[in-house]
């Protein structure tokens, strides 16, 4: 029987709500889509939110090895850096290159892990998608380098995913939704003949004479009809996704249709290739007519339906940092309408534990996380906000 899940993650209405992620073709059957250890229950766990800046529909943080700084892209075009005891201070400028549309913008950043490459992921005034790099020399992004890593054209102006990550392994994961309109009109998101509605790993330098490289162990490598750069597919709009920096598992907040919501995770170890059913399932609802017949899905970890006025997941990071213990090893999300910040355990049996965390934050568009492993909330409202434990 299949197993199903997946939508993918609606980018932001500026003010509002957001709008709205082929077989796998090897024969081994995917990997357990929940954690292997049984990690305690969720306490209590109240947090508090100290803001430490106020920009301009904040939109993504990154940061740099060894740089104390804070890097947020505003969705209007600019990396803000943030220094303690200085005023944010703008570090690269594109806003010329970029789309204002609901979804559009710069959506993403992400450094290279010897922090000598910044990478970015934006819209350009034609609605496509670009991932960019540029140099960092003395600390300091250098313009002038800027060199297309990837460009993805965009067939509609939403789902266009927007999250880049370095994963354990060293390569980059970019997010990409499935293309946009609704209801995934294309087949995009279980085609494996397209990069949108996927999870991509590249090498981001050039290679044999193209702007990236291809890791040799990518699962379609070599499989006829197959983008070799898909690691995981069946994505509605994985705008947020992250790894969990002490055990290198991938979560996954993918937004849906209009019913449901979910969380999908795959662990470390994985040799990716997983289906997360999109369109074929909404969450591991049927969302198709034919998905009873459809190929082997995974289901989320952890999904809810809208009927209590959510509207858009905002995927988070497992919580690694040392001033809220009760947070130890648990997902922190949100959702884009209601605005709580929750956090999830998942048992080995595959049961999710959710608890409210206390705040609530308007238009919350993304989560970050500093180099200690605490949290940052960003809202698209213009406050980034820290995550710190009640009562302190």
């Amino acid at each position: 029987m299949s197993r199903a899940r997946s939508r993918l993650v609606p980018l932001l209405l500026v003010g509002a709500i957001l709008a709205s992620a082929c077989t796998k073709a090897t024969e081994q059957a995917p990997p357990t889509s929940t954690p292997t250890s049984s990690p305690p229950a969720l306490g209590p766990a109240e947090v508090r939110l100290d803001q430490v800046a106020v920009l301009d529909q904040p939109l993504a943080l990154a940061v740099r090895p060894g740089d104390p700084a804070l890097y947020v892209a505003e969705k209007v075009g600019r990396v803000v850096a943030l220094r303690e005891g200085a005023d944010p201070a703008v570090v690269l400028d594109l806003s010329a290159q970029v789309s204002l549309g609901g979804e559009q913008g710069l959506l993403g950043l992400a450094f290279s892990p010897d922090g000598s490459f910044l990478y970015v992921d934006y819209t350009d005034t034609d609605g496509n998608t670009h991932v960019a790099e540029f140099a960092v020399s003395g600390g300091k992004i250098d313009p002038t380098t800027q060199r297309d890593v990837l460009f993805v054209q965009q067939p509609f102006s939403n789902h266009n995913g927007g999250g880049l990550a370095f994963g354990p392994d060293g390569y980059l994961y970019v997010a990409l939704g499935d293309g946009g309109s609704a209801g995934d009109p294309n087949g995009n998101g279980q085609s494996l003949s397209t990069l949108l509605g996927k999870i991509l790993r590249i090498s981001p330098r050039p290679s044999k004479g193209q702007p990236y490289g291809i890791p040799p162990d990518n699962p379609f490598v070599g499989v006829a009809g197959a983008r070799p750069e898909i690691w995981a597919y069946g994505l509605r709009n994985p705008f947020r996704f992250s790894f969990d920096r002490l055990t290198g598992d991938l979560w996954i907040g993918d937004v849906g249709q209009d019913a449901w919501e979910e969380v999908d995770f795959e662990p470390a170890g994985s040799t990716g290739g997983l289906n997360f059913g999109w369109n074929l399932f909404e969450g591991s609802h049927p969302f198709e007519s034919s998905a009873g017949s459809s190929p082997e899905t995974v289901p989320p970890v952890y999904e809810y339906s809208h009927s209590d006025g959510g509207c858009v997941v905002t995927g988070g990071y497992v919580y690694g940092g040392k001033d809220i213990p009760a947070l130890a090893g648990a997902y922190v999300f949100a959702d884009f309408c209601l605005g709580r910040l929750d956090a999830l355990r998942v048992s080995a049996s595959g049961k999710p534990q959710v608890v409210e965390l206390g705040p609530v934050v308007e238009n919350i568009a993304s989560f970050g996380e500093d180099a200690t492993g605490e949290l940052y909330a960003l809202s698209l409202s213009g406050p980034v906000y820290r995550l710190a434990p009640a009562g302190t």
